[in-house]
């Protein structure tokens, strides 16, 4: 959502482009100032997991340094989103150019090619135990997009709060339905307000990472 869809041009809903079909949600990314992220999610907490980090993660730190230095860190970002992201994210913060729109489209063609290959390597995981615990921490991510995810809120502003539920548990994060079934609040207490409700706030410790958190390396430093 947000900054992540930035192509609008060639998305279609059936036979008619989605900038006629929803002309208010096309111009909303028409936006001088805007935060890019571009990642290869892990599935789990890498900076838990260091060995899953390591697997997955290592032979790409040098892609990631890549495009650091050309696309900065973009400021603050939560403790509690951190989590979702890899040692290679992108997190940066530009006025819209060609130049920076070609760059970006760039990083996005060499994590897709990472990620295919990624794929290509990939062993299936026969494991009982391990997929029930892979097939809950991608539930675990999606339950927190679904709630959490910036984006949400400007699209129930554009299309209504039940189009844009919709559009983010079936479409968006398709699979939140049907992984798993704890709730948001069975993943995240801590956002659980006295009457019941979910917190609105985006972070509930407060803290944040204005500088990437990780060193050449791939280590987390915070």
């Amino acid at each position: 959502m947000g900054g992540k869809v930035s192509f609008w041009h060639d998305v279609w809903c059936d036979t008619r482009p989605m900038a006629l079909v929803y002309p208010s949600l096309f111009n909303a990314y028409d936006l001088k100032l805007g935060k890019v992220n571009e990642d290869i999610n892990p599935l789990h907490n890498v900076i838990l997991h260091t060995d899953y980090k390591d697997k997955y993660y290592k032979n790409l730190i040098p892609l990631g340094l890549k495009y650091d230095e050309l696309l900065p860190w973009g400021g603050k970002i939560t403790s509690e989103s951190l989590r979702f992201f890899s040692p290679i994210v992108i997190w940066t913060k530009f006025t819209s150019t060609q130049y920076k729109h070609d760059l970006l489209f760039s990083a996005f063609v060499d994590y897709y090619k990472a990620w295919l290959l990624l794929m290509e390597q990939a062993v299936e995981e026969t494991d009982v135990s391990q997929i029930c615990l892979n097939r809950e921490a991608q539930h675990k991510y999606l339950t927190w997009r679904t709630v959490k995810d910036p984006g949400y809120r400007v699209l129930k502003k554009l299309i209504g709060e039940s189009m844009s539920k919709d559009l983010v548990r079936n479409f968006l994060f398709s699979g939140v339905n049907t992984l798993g079934r704890n709730t948001f609040l069975d993943y995240f207490p801590e956002y659980r307000c006295e009457d019941g409700t979910i917190n609105e706030k985006r972070s509930m410790n407060g803290k944040s990472f204005e500088t990437r958190p990780w060193d050449t390396g791939g280590e987390f430093v915070g």
